[in-house]
């Protein structure tokens, strides 16, 4: 009774639309019943009338400043738990002009996966029911569904081996959907490279509603999905990836230091040392706020493979500016370490790496570079002094070299390789229900401004797993690559034009398409660009 007061409830909805250009002979619904005859339709969509449908669209909206009534909400949700449903729903939302929006884990920092800046009509299909993995130790390899978080993931990898890990952020309630979409930074980067560099198959769904594998995509397409973006070229469903060889034991830090403890010095050590450091250590840097100090503090966090022992005398020998103590180094296994590096310390079994929800949900803005030059050592004296106010801003340095510096800019979309020292993410919270937003995102535009002389030039790079729309964005209606360029060529540089001509070729009709999704470009027309 319950489910045919549903699809009722459904048809009624639809009703609303019948009006609207997206009638056509067969309602949408109607489609997708012919195309999953088996599946329950009603558990598939939800409407804007169905009693969940907030409470489903704000489950993983880690923004909060999109869960406002000025968000321009999905007309749909569309809930797939196989991929005959993924594929029904490409087919049904394009044969009834319907935009679509994938979301997989809702970190997109602009919320472009649940949202329209320009309003355009769409729908949203999330992704968070399509999250199995197979893990085969003994080939090294595993199967992984985008809705899976990263703490999922890893966690299934712990069950099966000890010695076996995986490159990938370390933020646990990211889905890997999201992740490889473009590139996957982390603490294993500098030793084995991104995510998408250990990616060796997937299973896409085209604009056609076609499921293509590898070998079916072509080796195009294939490169252009392992960091081209997420939300361009298709829907990725499930990965194949590489597993890595990580040592029973690891060791880790965390070392704060104030200016009173020459911060200032160490930071600069830092950047002229840690990028040249062994592939075995990661050493990475975070400014921040120390609000039980009052001023600001930088912050050292290291990853060793091998025990403290070594790591220790490696510093020593590398770094003994920074003072470490054999009390400061702790050993561990790589999973706990994944909790560790997530923020929950020793607080935490490992099990809360398949908590969802665990990520508190903030306001928040963000901005990225890369350095290829070292920064002069007052201008970090300039940096720390712009920390004296009350808010949450910090500045997360990632160190990058080692393989990083080994493979072509080409390998990839993702091109920020050889000759990068490190990475930042600049990124401001404020509190839920706080209106100053103003405030905290103009530190951020006067932190981003500051460091316009000493950052990456022509382009200004920047990473598009931390979108930033300030760079520019698409217009409804007018999407071309040229107009494109100016945020494209900061993401992928040289890439851009060839994720361009990847997208003519694979959809050309642009179906796959948000406020900064990859346009077409057609071979005929590339000469001239």
């Amino acid at each position: 009774m319950e489910s045919v007061r549903k699809n009722l409830l459904l048809f009624l909805c639809f009703c609303l639309f019948l009006a609207s250009p997206i009638q056509s002979y067969n309602t949408f619904l109607d489609c997708l019943f012919h195309q999953v005859p088996n599946s329950n339709i009603s558990q598939l969509v939800s409407t804007q009338n169905d009693p969940s449908f907030t409470t489903l669209l704000d489950s993983s909206i880690q923004n909060l400043m999109f869960m406002s009534p000025n968000t321009t909400k999905p007309l749909l949700i569309l809930e797939p738990t196989i991929i005959q449903e993924v594929q029904a729903s490409v087919i049904c939302c394009k044969n009834h002009s319907l935009a679509l929006r994938v979301r997989s884990g809702g970190h997109d920092y602009e919320g472009l996966s649940y949202r329209s800046i320009s309003a355009t009509r769409f729908v949203m299909m999330d992704l968070a029911s399509l999250r199995d993995i197979h893990i085969d130790p003994y080939q090294q390899i595993a199967w992984v569904q985008s809705g899976t978080t990263l703490g999922e993931f890893y966690y299934a990898i712990s069950q099966k081996s000890g010695t076996l890990a995986f490159p990938g952020g370390t933020c646990p309630t990211v889905c890997v959907g999201g992740l490889f979409s473009g590139g996957g930074l982390g603490i294993m980067t500098r030793k084995f490279g991104l995510s998408v560099d250990n990616i060796i198959d997937a299973e896409l769904i085209d604009s056609n509603g076609r499921v293509l594998n590898r070998e079916a995509m072509g080796e195009d397409l294939f490169w252009a999905i392992r960091g081209g973006g997420g939300g361009s070229f298709g829907i990725v469903i499930s990965w194949k990836v590489r597993l890595v060889e990580v040592p029973r034991i690891v060791s880790v830090f965390t070392v704060s230091k104030t200016l009173k403890e020459e911060a200032i010095s160490l930071v600069d050590k830092w950047q002229r040392s840690a990028p040249n450091f062994s592939v075995d250590v990661l050493l990475k840097l975070s400014i921040e706020p120390d609000r039980n100090k009052g001023e600001p503090v930088a912050v050292f966090k290291a990853f060793y493979h091998g025990r403290c022992s070594g790591l220790l005398a490696y510093m020593q020998v590398h770094f003994p500016e920074l003072g470490l103590k054999k009390d400061d180094c702790e050993e561990m296994s790589w999973i706990q370490s994944v909790v560790y590096f997530a923020g929950y310390g020793h607080s935490k079994p490992e099990a809360v790496l398949l908590d969802r929800r665990s990520e508190p949900k903030k306001n928040r803005k963000a901005a990225s570079d890369f350095f290829t030059d070292l920064v002069p050592y007052k201008i970090w004296k300039e940096i720390f002094n712009k920390f004296h106010y009350k808010g949450e801003g910090v500045m997360h340095f990632e160190t990058l070299g080692g393989y990083m510096n080994t493979i072509a800019e080409s390998a990839t979309p993702f091109p920020h390789r050889k000759g990068v020292l490190y990475s930042i993410n600049s990124i401001v919270s404020w509190p839920a229900n706080a209106d100053v937003a103003e405030k905290y995102i103009g530190w951020l535009k006067m932190i981003h401004s500051f460091l316009t002389p000493y950052v990456s030039k022509n382009p200004r790079r920047a990473y598009v797993n931390f979108r930033d729309l300030e760079l520019g964005m698409n217009e409804e209606g007018n999407t071309n690559y040229e107009n494109a360029r100016t945020w494209g060529e900061k993401y992928f540089m040289g890439n851009f034009k060839g994720l361009a001509l990847v997208k003519g070729k694979v959809d050309p009709e642009n179906f796959f398409w948000h406020e900064q999704s990859i346009p077409p470009l057609f071979s005929g027309l590339a000469a001239d660009s």
